[in-house]
């Protein structure tokens, strides 16, 4: 029996037709990608009414994944967020930082024979608002402009400025009303001027300094908050301090005369136990707070000292005797009438025209007569508003570095009559 003969050329042929139909098959090159169109991104946040639902593109870098810096009205790149932590059970606050996380460690209180190491970077912050889940928990690293004052907007999920929002009172002092202009109050250092004054709500601030021969004037920074509302009287104040270290706490608070003590655990949230609608919260472990009374007003304070470069900067002429710690203020208000007065509190008022001179690079308010007060919670600035609704003259009160006595001063009504 023959055997068929093998046609090896035509096999071959045969395997190379099917390569070639493979070939034509096969997916296109993979380094080629196909370009997003742009993402159409808003603003969903009404305190910049400027860039509120103004249309925005996201940048070829991110084609698909940015959000709105509504602050800059700018869209920015943004990483996918990680999928929030679970917060521990049967804590109703965060966990407080890691230990070990100050490198080297304080020394311990009260001993200040050498100056502690500067901070090793920019302050740590986190979106602690649970209703952006993608942002929550989150953390960033203060933004080089504001290395230690700074928090996280949860809408855009990016840190921002403390002192660059409207409300803010800061450094020597500079106030940015609602309106977002920013002016300057100098006032006079050791006295009291009236910073809001509704009928509701009346906030004064005790103004520190130092003499400025050349200028003529002082440099001041803000000290403390004297805070008058309903029949409650609410003290938030920076503590006289030589060297600065972050991780003593140099914050005072009372509470209607009643010193208030914070645990220093970030979260920490304190209620008034004659007043549940009065909270306040530790935003960081030391020297950072919110204060908020509910319907009312919220204060973000920190406590921060001038720097050696800032005293270099400015010619603030800074000692080591005393670096002027002070207070740093973000204000919102929930309630203001339009008849509101004050340093900051008129720029809210209805009728409300700014009378800062525009166009110069530091422009000035001044009336120093017109808000001035007599006391820290005397209500009797020439613009006061606030009415009182009850009279305890018979309560003393002692606070850091004053003692005070209630009784009734100017214009007939109820105050706080301090010594120092």
């Amino acid at each position: 029996m023959t055997r068929a003969p093998v046609h090896l050329g035509g096999i071959c042929v045969a395997l190379l037709v099917l390569v070639a139909v493979i070939a034509e098959a096969a997916p296109a090159d993979k380094s080629k990608v196909v370009k997003h169109k742009p993402k159409k991104v808003k603003c969903h946040d009404k305190k910049y009414p400027l860039c509120y639902h103004k249309d925005l593109y996201c940048p070829d870098s991110c084609a698909r994944t940015c959000v709105v810096d509504c602050s800059s009205c700018q869209p920015v790149c943004t990483a996918p967020p990680p999928p929030p932590p679970s917060p521990p059970k049967g804590k109703h606050h965060p966990p407080p930082p890691p230990k070990g996380k100050h490198n080297p460690p304080p020394p311990p209180k009260g001993k200040h024979s050498t100056p502690p190491s500067p901070p090793s970077g920019p302050k740590k912050v986190r979106c602690m608002n649970k209703k952006y889940s993608s942002c929550y928990y989150r953390q960033f690293t203060c933004p080089a402009a504001c290395p230690g004052s700074c928090e996280v907007d949860c809408v855009t999920c990016s840190p921002v400025c403390n002192c660059d929002k409207p409300g803010a009172v800061c450094q020597d002092p500079r106030f940015i009303g609602a309106d977002g202009i920013t002016f300057y109050f100098h006032g006079k250092k050791d006295h009291d001027f009236c910073l809001v004054s509704d009928s509701n709500l009346h906030i004064n601030a005790h103004f520190i300094g130092k003499r400025n021969a050349n200028l003529g004037r002082d440099f001041t920074w803000v000290q403390s908050l004297g805070i008058l509302f309903d029949n409650h009287q609410l003290y938030i104040g920076a503590k006289k301090t030589a060297t600065w270290d972050d991780a003593v706490n140099r914050l005072a608070l009372t509470f209607d005369g009643e010193p208030v003590y914070l645990p220093e655990s970030l979260g920490f949230r304190w209620h008034s136990s004659t007043s549940p609608a009065v909270t306040i919260t530790r935003s960081s472990p030391t020297n950072d707070v919110v204060i908020e009374v509910e319907g009312n007003f919220r204060i973000k304070a920190a406590v921060v000292p001038i720097t050696q470069k800032d005293s270099i900067i400015h010619k603030y002429g800074i000692s080591e005797e005393d670096c002027f710690a002070h207070l740093d203020l973000s204000f919102k208000f929930y309630s203001l009438s339009g008849d509101v007065s004050g340093v900051l509190g008129q720029t809210y008022a209805s009728n409300y025209v700014s009378r800062v001179k525009m166009g110069i690079q530091m422009p000035v308010l001044g009336g120093d007569e017109e808000f001035s007060s007599s006391n820290l919670f005397a209500a009797d600035c020439a613009v006061a508003r606030f009415v009182v609704k009850s009279n305890n003259a018979s309560e003393s009160f002692e606070f850091d570095d004053m003692n005070c006595a209630s009784g009734v001063s100017g214009r007939g009504m109820t105050g706080v009559v301090c010594k120092r």
